[in-house]
């Protein structure tokens, strides 16, 4: 499965297009899967890390009261660790710690997905113009919204944390502090 969808995002001549199309496809599937290390399972062995960034940025979209509709940034990124709530609800029944740690996992691996292929835009670029880009050791460009200062991070960081105080209580599970450091 995970060959088949890499190879269908490949096959366009615009992979970010196609990675959008599958996506949307298959997003409520992904919603539909019962146990989380089902949905762990799928997005941590999918091969097209574009098309695993476009389902994480669903997923997390989804999960806002108010989408933004900007392009895929770090700056998102920030935006959805300030305005998302604990994913939702799956058909399993998990206690509230273990849904905010499942949320700090998508998040990590939202911003490795991303940091992937943006950075490298070669995966934006059709399977025949990638060589030649690749021969011509082109260099990404990052876009204005990928430069974002550490006193933001900082600041969605803490608002974060303040949430998750509200919800959770203190001391944190040691399973979401390393995440949170990590994440940091």
């Amino acid at each position: 499965l995970q060959r088949m969808l890499s190879m269908a995002v490949e096959v366009d001549r615009s992979p970010t297009c196609s990675s959008r199309k599958i996506a949307d496809d298959i997003f409520l599937f992904i919603l539909n899967i019962p146990l989380r290390r089902q949905r762990e399972a799928l997005l941590h062995t999918m091969e097209s890390q574009l098309l695993r960034c476009r389902l994480l940025e669903l997923l997390f979209q989804h999960s806002c009261d108010v989408p933004t509709p900007s392009f895929m940034s770090l700056d998102k990124i920030l935006y959805f660790l300030s305005h998302s709530s604990v994913l939702p609800q799956f058909q399993d029944e998990t206690a509230t710690w273990q849904r905010w740690d499942e949320m700090l996992q998508y998040l990590s691996l939202l911003l490795l997905s991303y940091q992937t292929f943006p950075l490298a835009e070669h995966l934006r670029t059709s399977v025949s113009n990638r060589m030649d880009l690749i021969a011509q050791k082109a260099k990404p460009r990052l876009q204005d919204s990928d430069d974002i200062s550490q006193l933001d991070i900082q600041l969605t960081m803490n608002n974060f944390i303040n949430r998750m105080q509200e919800t959770l209580g203190q001391p944190f599970p040691p399973q979401i502090q390393e995440k949170l450091f990590m994440l940091q």
